[in-house]
Parts: structure tokens; C-alpha cells; sequence
């Protein structure tokens, strides 16, 4: 009876102690990471600072952001679809196009006596007016850039000095030039020739004006002179050339067999577009030994050349160029050095006239230069004493006509 109370109890007890056995196990298993944070020391937490001697700081773990909401309040809605224009059935598309007229005006402006160009000039400097309506200047720069530019010289059998001075003009005005100017050279007596078509090597130029040269003390093949023609002709080379062209006329400037009289001649100038005409006359120094000999003869002579220094005169001042008359071959490098700082060195105005018709009619231009008070412009020199000024820029325009 004794002997079975004690087995009774032995498997109780066995049970209880196991049970007290795997609780112990439990408390003592690995806490879970989250858990094990928590319970760090204050030192190791991570807002604060890692130790002087460095190395990883207590916060190793993720980091959990605030999922944006999918629509913010502040979302603008989107934009509605854009509209789809369908032609009618059968319709073809169409195209709108508006062209507004857009005039360029190149302007120089130099001191009449040292013929020097004035710079510094502000878009404010400057009025234009078309057909006496003031426009306004939309468009300003300095501009010093690369030129087209052709020689067009007379080499007819009028005489030898006007050969030479024509020689003389090409070869000083070739020296001026540049490396990336484009220059081309066309003699004329009763015909035109071409010497060399346009090119940036001026060698090229100068050996035409040498070959020129060998023959000029031999009779030339014709003593007519067919300037008209052969300016028409210029032109219209020129005008197949986009940008701002000159023509340096070297010529005596007068004219015996065109086919093109006076004024067609200058119906042409005026309608030509981005062309200034830079003369220089030919035979001055006999012309002016020779003025005012007695009898009809010398008179009519006289006459002749007076009317053709005019005419040279009348197609530079119509451009916007220069007219020169050398009298000495002396004269000639500050002649051709004045063309071509003022081809270089000018303003250039753009406007949008206020009369956009296009009906091919003639619109005269006139620029004028102001101070800042919009009174006339005034230059003076170191002695305060008042300098004269010229402004130089073409008369005016050809529109176009509407059905160009």
C-alpha cells in the first residue's frame, strides 16, 4: 500500500519539472530584433552620436517612410484631350502663309573732313523714315564682316593714262582685302570680260590685273566704252547672291554704244537689292591738264566728262557708296582705304515698314542721327570745335510686287 502512493506520484512530479524546464529554455532563447533595440542602452540609440573613435552607429535598421496618397488634394485634374479638325471628305489640306516685309538699311557715318568712321553710335542715335513716315528700328549692329565685291573696270582704247589709273585703282584696292572676301573682276569696252570669277584668292585677281598690265601700252581693241551694259550686267550677277554686295566702278564713266540708255540705266540701280555702288574716275591728272582748252571741240569734251563723272557720282549716291577723283596715283591708297573701311565698318538698321504694301513701288529713305534729347546729332573735337559729319546709306528701295 505504501509502495503504490509512491509510484502514483513520481510521474506528477516528472511532469511538473518538465513543464518548469521548457519554460526556462523559452526565457532564455534570443530576443527578436525589434525587441532587442528597444532594449538597448541609451548610449547606443541613434540620435546619438557614435564615438570618437568612430565606426557604425547603433541604427542598422530599416527605415519606414509615409506612403504618399495615391491622389494628393493638390493635383491639378488632367488637361482634356486636345481637339482633332478633320477636313471634309474630299477637301485637300491648306496652308497659310504671311509674309511681312522686312527692310535692311546699311548706314555709314563719317567726319567730313578726316572721312573717318564714327562708332559708339546706340539704336536711339538713329531715325529712319520711309516716304517721310518715321518707322520704327526693330533691328541694330555694328557690323565689320567678310564682302562680296566685284570689279568692274573699264579697259577700252580711250588712252593709256585712263588704263593706267584703272590698274592702279584695282591693284591698290586688292591689297585691302581679306582672306575670307569673295572679289570677282570684269573688264569692259564695247563688251564686257570676264578676267576672274568670284573667289577668295586674291593671287587670282592679281594676275589678271598683271596680264592687263603686259598689254596696256598696246592698242586696245575697241575705244567705245559701254558702261550702261556692263553695269546691268554687274547687277545682275550680283543679284544672284544672297547678303549685302558692292561694286567698285573704276571707270572714265563714259558711255558711247549701250544698248541701255541714261535713265533705264538707273531704273536699274534703284531697283537693286543689296547692292552699293563704290566709283572712282579715271584720267584725272589729264583731264585736268587738258581743262579749258580753246574751240568747240575742247568744250564738248569738257562737257562729255563732266556729264560722266556726274552719272558715277549719281550711282554711288543712289546705293549708299562713294564717288572718288583721284588726280594722282598718290591719291589712290586713302581713296580705296576709305572704300573699304566704310564697306566694313557701318550700322545696320532693321525696320518693318508701316507700309506693307507689296505693289513694286519706289519707297525713298532717309536717315537722320539724333542725341539723346532727340535733337540733331553734333560731333566735336578736342577743341570743342564742331566737326561735320556725313551719313551715308542708300535713298531708298524698290518694294516688292505681289505676284514675286
Amino acid at each position: 500500500m505504501h509502495k503504490a502512493k509512491l509510484k502514483g506520484r513520481v510521474p506528477g512530479r516528472s511532469l511538473t519539472g518538465l513543464v518548469s524546464l521548457v519554460v526556462l529554455l523559452l526565457s532564455m532563447a534570443p530576443m527578436g530584433r525589434a525587441q532587442y533595440q528597444s532594449q538597448q542602452p541609451a548610449a547606443q540609440q541613434p540620435d546619438q552620436q557614435a564615438p570618437e573613435a568612430g565606426g557604425p552607429s547603433g541604427d542598422n535598421g530599416p527605415i519606414a517612410l509615409p506612403k504618399k496618397p495615391d491622389n494628393p488634394d493638390n493635383t491639378p485634374p488632367p488637361a482634356p484631350a486636345a481637339p482633332v479638325f478633320k477636313n471634309p471628305e474630299g477637301a485637300a489640306n491648306m496652308s497659310l502663309r504671311v509674309e511681312v516685309p522686312e527692310v535692311t538699311v546699311d548706314v555709314g557715318v563719317l567726319l567730313e573732313k578726316t572721312h573717318q568712321f564714327v562708332p559708339g553710335l546706340k539704336p536711339s542715335n538713329f531715325r529712319i523714315y520711309e516716304d517721310g513716315v518715321e518707322q520704327k528700328v526693330e533691328g541694330f549692329k555694328r557690323t565689320e564682316a567678310p564682302i562680296t565685291v566685284l570689279l568692274l573696270c573699264e579697259y577700252a582704247a580711250r588712252g593709256y593714262m585712263f588704263r593706267v589709273d584703272m590698274l592702279n585703282s584695282a591693284w591698290a584696292f586688292t591689297q585691302q582685302l581679306r582672306p575670307n572676301d569673295y572679289v570677282a573682276m570684269m573688264t569692259f569696252d564695247l563688251n564686257s570680260h570676264i578676267v576672274s570669277d568670284f573667289t577668295q584668292d586674291k593671287k587670282q585677281i592679281i594676275e589678271g590685273i598683271n596680264q592687263l598690265a603686259n598689254g596696256v601700252w598696246m592698242p586696245a581693241a575697241f575705244q567705245e566704252t559701254d558702261i550702261f551694259d556692263a553695269l546691268n550686267e554687274g547687277l545682275d550677277r550680283l543679284s544672284r547672291i544672297d547678303g549685302q554686295k558692292y561694286i567698285v566702278l573704276i571707270a572714265s564713266g563714259v558711255d558711247t554704244m549701250s544698248k541701255l540708255t541714261l535713265d533705264e540705266t538707273l531704273k536699274r540701280v534703284k531697283a537693286s537689292k543689296d547692292i552699293t555702288i563704290f566709283s572712282v574716275s579715271t584720267g584725272g591728272m589729264l583731264l585736268a591738264m587738258t581743262e579749258g582748252q580753246g574751240g568747240m571741240e575742247g568744250g564738248m569734251r569738257d562737257m562729255t566728262y563732266l556729264q560722266a563723272e556726274n552719272q558715277m557720282k549719281t550711282f554711288s549716291d543712289m546705293t549708299g557708296g562713294m564717288h572718288f577723283e583721284p588726280r594722282f596715283s598718290g591719291e589712290l591708297p586713302d581713296d580705296v582705304k576709305e572704300i573699304n573701311e566704310n564697306i566694313r565698318a557701318k550700322y545696320e538698321l532693321v525696320y518693318h515698314p508701316t507700309n506693307a504694301k507689296q505693289d513694286g513701288t519706289f519707297r525713298k529713305i532717309r536717315v537722320v542721327l539724333v542725341d539723346d534729347e532727340g535733337q540733331p546729332e553734333r560731333f566735336q573735337d578736342e577743341k570743342h570745335k564742331p566737326l561735320k559729319y556725313d551719313i551715308i546709306a542708300r535713298d531708298g528701295y524698290r518694294a516688292r510686287q505681289e505676284v514675286e
